[in-house]
């Protein structure tokens, strides 16, 4: 849960940022995922901001090492797409599945003194 982007999500939809950070932020995620499986969840998000204004971000050459970078345009993302984006943004942090982390642990199964005062406080308390 302590990904950037979905605290960008949240942030947007608790009105504290504006859409170009959302904009920016998810588009840098979308398009270096790296198969992290984050794609998928951003998808409404990326749509929206597709259909809304298509050319809003580019990719950039990176320099030196490989892959790409992702700078906004000079056009500003529509203000009359902002409810539909906040309504994709609401879906995609519904749908956000929480990062891998280690499993609960496993209570053991009560011993065999643990059930015999279970049974010997049951019939006390009847």
């Amino acid at each position: 849960m302590s990904s950037p982007v979905r605290r960008e999500l949240e942030e947007y939809v608790a009105g504290r940022c504006g859409v170009t950070r959302v904009v920016t932020a998810v588009m840098d995620a979308y398009y270096r995922d790296e198969g992290r499986g984050k794609r998928e969840e951003l998808r409404p998000v990326v749509d929206v901001i597709e259909r809304a204004a298509p050319g809003v971000v580019e990719l950039a050459a990176a320099g030196d090492t490989p892959g790409f970078r992702v700078r906004l345009t000079e056009r500003p993302f529509p203000e009359r797409y902002a409810h539909e984006l906040r309504q994709a943004v609401g879906v995609a942090l519904r749908d956000w599945s929480p990062e891998p982390s280690q499993p609960p642990p496993v209570r053991p199964e009560p011993g065999l003194l643990h059930r015999v005062v279970a049974v010997i406080r049951r019939l006390f308390s009847a």
